[in-house]
């Protein structure tokens, strides 16, 4: 019919979307969320300034003294102190906003200042966190400028009949409302002039969650890209924990195989020789020259089953030494106490190193001060084990001839290259300085984790 009037129908799916919609946008300035993210817009703003202005005096005055290892030093200064502002931000963000962002690899450094300075100026965590900061300058910025401004002009608003008609803000969105010509100037008066700032303040009360929630998110996208681990870095992470587990895997394995020879086929051996030792004795109680070839193949019998005894202990002593199952600081005193050389030990250990790294570094002790009782000529040795935040140092010195060398010392001595091989599989450094007449100082340093 001509006259007659369609009636449009809603499906209930999306009137349902509707009413969420409408349900949601009334709630958010009342929720948990809301707050935290305006909270952690507001202590963000503050952290960043205050970090930009530290960081940035450091690397002004580190750039200044650039030409000094002390402008290094400063500059390796901010980086370490711009890698501890990321960390804040981070533990803000898990707090307010329950992002949880993966912590970074820890920060290690080799011992001294050298080693300490060349790890700060490759820190990527440092740096990323260093560039965090810049960027969160404008974010911050922004912030204040829209979202900040609008929760203050919403409540300005809102309690404009409570108050002295005060102009709200002047740096805000909401200055497009609030400028002396605008419709809802102060100059303005009037009954319906009142309400309709009420309503602006309301209208504004329900769009200040979302400004707030856009910028955070902004944030949110800076905050793991900049302050997370980073996908290399995870990698990294990955890798060096399989190589971890491989490396572990193989100590556990040769240890079985130390126990495995000495508890089963040293035990035979043992009773072998003993009972070819019980023949002999009884061969030689017996007077008859027919037996004495006899007793020479049962007294070569004996003696060969003890020259295996000897060799098959020796195996499993390089296999894995049965003195570092009480610690590294028995197995080195055992290894002192045996040297040729008078050897002093220094132990300053707080931390136990992991098998593996025990089983590397009491080798490389026991390699260096085999070659200095065979090639140095020294009367004297000291061998130092220290720990050093993450990092274990051996340093095996002698008072020896001098003039060697990491390649020659590899050319007569077959375990020194194998050794070096063993400690840059873990990341570790073996360095040697030897000057005609000595003193030769070997260097080893090993995480104490791998």
């Amino acid at each position: 019919m001509s006259g007659s009037k369609m009636a449009i129908v809603v499906p209930e799916d999306l009137q349902a979307r509707v009413r969420e919609v409408a349900r949601t946008i009334l709630r958010a300035p009342f929720t948990r969320r809301t707050w935290s993210e305006f909270l952690f817009l507001v202590v963000g703003a503050v952290l960043a300034a205050f970090g930009l202005v530290f960081v940035g005096t450091l690397m002004g005055a580190g750039i200044a003294l650039a030409v000094t290892f002390i402008g290094l030093a400063v500059v390796g200064l901010a980086v370490r102190g711009a890698r501890g502002w990321g960390g804040l931000h981070r533990d803000l963000a898990r707090g307010l906003l329950n992002e949880q962002i993966e912590d970074p690899p820890p920060f290690v450094h080799r011992p001294g200042f050298l080693g300490w300075l060349q790890a700060v100026l490759r820190d990527r965590v440092g740096w990323r966190a260093m560039a965090y900061l810049v960027v969160k300058g404008p974010v911050a910025f922004l912030g204040i400028m829209t979202a900040l401004s609008i929760w203050i002009d919403a409540f300005t608003c809102l309690m404009y009949p409570f108050s002295n008609h005060s102009q709200p803000s002047e740096f805000g969105v909401a200055l497009l409302f609030f400028r002396p010509s605008g419709f809802l100037s102060v100059q303005n008066a009037g009954f319906l002039h009142g309400i309709a700032i009420v309503c602006t303040g309301a209208i504004l009360l329900f769009a200040a969650p979302w400004a707030t929630r856009a910028v955070v998110s902004l944030d949110r996208f800076f905050l793991r890209g900049l302050l997370g681990p980073g996908a290399m870095a995870v990698r990294v992470r990955s890798l060096e924990h399989a190589r971890a587990q491989t490396v572990d895997a193989s100590v556990a394995t040769l240890r079985r195989i130390e126990r495995d020879l000495h508890d089963g086929t040293q035990a035979q051996l043992v009773a072998l020789a003993m009972r070819l030792g019980l023949a002999k004795e009884k061969l030689a109680a017996l007077d008859d020259p027919d037996l004495s070839s006899v007793r020479d193949l049962v007294d070569d019998a004996h003696r060969g089953a003890k020259e295996a005894i000897v060799e098959l202990r020796d195996l499993a002593r390089g296999i894995h030494p049965p003195a570092l199952d009480l610690g590294l600081e028995g197995a080195l005193s055992t290894l002192a106490s045996r040297s040729t050389v008078p050897t002093e030990l220094t132990l300053a250990l707080s931390d136990r190193p992991t098998p593996a790294i025990e089983t590397i570094a009491y080798f490389c002790v026991a390699e260096l001060l085999a070659n200095v009782a065979q090639h140095a000529n020294a009367s004297r040795a000291s061998v130092t084990c220290a720990q050093h935040g993450g990092w274990l140092r051996l340093v095996v010195r002698d008072d020896g001839l001098g003039g060697a060398q990491l390649s020659q010392l590899g050319s007569t001595s077959s375990g020194l290259t194998g050794l070096t091989d063993r400690v840059r599989a873990v990341d570790g450094r073996l360095d040697i300085v030897s000057p005609l007449r000595g003193p030769t100082v070997v260097t080893v340093d090993l995480p104490l984790h791998a």
